[in-house]
């Protein structure tokens, strides 16, 4: 088990879906069970799974739940892309988002091979 509150890629992916939440929170109330709902739960996600493969029995199991992570990372991706393209999100905004997920990503990445050694 790894103690989850000094795991850097954790931390960072709280900040992100906090981030995420923010700004979410000004997309139109009918989005509210479709667009914004779907971009929260990734968010949310990538900590969540981060979370539960830090208290697995094993580097195999945590890497399980990594790759799970990082797979919601990529879908959040996408649904900032389309938010952005719906006119939903500013460009200055997804581009501060995506460039805090693909750091994640490569982060998450680093991790798992460290963690299959």
């Amino acid at each position: 088990m790894h103690n989850l509150k000094e795991l850097k890629i954790w931390q960072k992916a709280i900040d992100l879906a906090v981030l995420v939440y923010k700004a979410t929170v000004n997309y139109p109330a009918d989005e509210r069970f479709g667009l914004t709902s779907q971009i929260r739960r990734a968010a949310v996600s990538i900590p969540s799974n981060i979370a539960e493969g830090a208290g697995r029995n094993s580097n195999k199991e945590f890497c399980h739940f990594l790759g799970i992570a990082n797979g919601s990372s990529y879908e959040l991706q996408t649904q900032l892309v389309i938010s952005n393209k719906l006119g939903l999100l500013k460009d200055d905004v997804l581009n501060d988002l995506l460039k805090q997920i693909e750091e994640l990503q490569k982060m998450n990445y680093a991790f798992q091979k460290m963690l299959s050694n």
